[in-house]
């Protein structure tokens, strides 16, 4: 039965990557109808406890938004819902991406508790020259593998960077996960070093990813303001905060050690590697670099949905 809601709410969940509480859209009543439309018989209150047993959380709306809803917002959903389930039917990679928040390095206060004989003394104040720098986690979840990548970058979070991650991904298992794919479905937030607007991260998707592995890469941005139905977020960076907390981030080797030991029941595992190349910020890309991207817009939203080919 948890298996059969699993798959019918696999398209209907966002989640807080800090708090790890899920939650969705649809009501119970409407998920007893789509049970039993398919020969479950089950009422509303039994599938309230078995989300409950899911870690899916009652939520009343919350007075922080000071902008306007975006208007395509449902659109773009079941849009990228119609490419998913496309993609998975063909068996083709799906991935989910984003940068975890950035974590300062050293013998800083880390909240959260963990069992221990004695409390680990760290600095009393959290003075960033204190520390031996910013670590930058960029994350490749594989939705259909449920595994994650993790490159813990050193230095500054650009598309050079998010691209590079990426690529480390494909190069390491994407490749060998899926031997025979040639198109690769991306599943972004509308902002950052991944951002629809940003011409460096179409012109490096073009030049680390597309050209040197031949595939094409389709991405989907998500609205603005609904990252938290990133899968990546619930389903990957949850996890790996709650391995992290409790514990001093004392070095970059410490991160990436306490990244690649996330595990679920469920069946997530996680890679980390450790990125230590310098990327520069304020990179501009040029008029004639970007006449090089490969791109074609989609029709349904062409600004948030495009597709990248290689150019060999």
């Amino acid at each position: 039965m948890i298996k059969v809601i699993e798959k019918l709410m696999e398209y209907e969940t966002a989640g807080d990557p800090i708090t790890g509480l899920k939650w969705t859209h649809k009501t119970t009543e409407k998920i007893s109808r789509a049970l039993q439309s398919v020969g479950i018989a089950i009422g509303p209150q039994t599938v309230a406890r078995l989300l409950k047993k899911q870690g899916f959380s009652l939520r009343v709306n919350s007075k922080q938004v000071s902008r306007a809803t975006c208007p395509h917002r449902d659109r773009q959903f079941r849009y990228i819902k119609r490419l998913r389930e496309t993609f998975a039917r063909q068996e083709l990679p799906i991935v989910s991406i984003d940068t975890k928040k950035k974590e300062l390095v050293g013998q800083f206060r880390n909240a959260g508790v963990v069992w221990s004989k004695r409390a680990i003394a760290v600095n009393d104040h959290d003075f960033r020259s204190d520390g031996k720098g910013m670590a930058v986690p960029y994350g490749v979840y594989d939705v259909q593998a449920n595994r994650g990548h993790v490159v813990v970058g050193m230095s500054h979070d650009t598309s050079k960077f998010a691209v590079a991650a990426l690529a480390h991904w494909w190069r390491s298992d994407g490749r060998k996960r899926y031997p025979d794919a040639h198109r690769l479905l991306v599943l972004a937030d509308n902002g950052g070093s991944n951002g629809s607007r940003v011409r460096a991260w179409k012109h490096e998707l073009q030049t680390q990813l597309c050209d040197p592995f031949h595939i094409s890469v389709t991405v989907c941005h998500y609205p603005p303001g609904t990252s938290k139905w990133n899968p990546i977020e619930h389903r990957l960076f949850s996890e790996i905060n709650k391995n992290l907390v409790g514990r001093p981030l004392d070095s970059y080797e410490t991160i990436v050690n306490y990244i690649s030991t996330t595990s679920t029941d469920t069946g997530l595992h996680v890679k980390a590697t450790l990125d230590r190349n310098h990327y520069k910020t304020g990179v501009k890309t040029t008029e004639e670099e970007m006449a090089e991207v490969q791109i074609e817009r989609h029709r349904t939203l062409p600004d948030w949905n495009y597709t990248i080919g290689s150019a060999c």
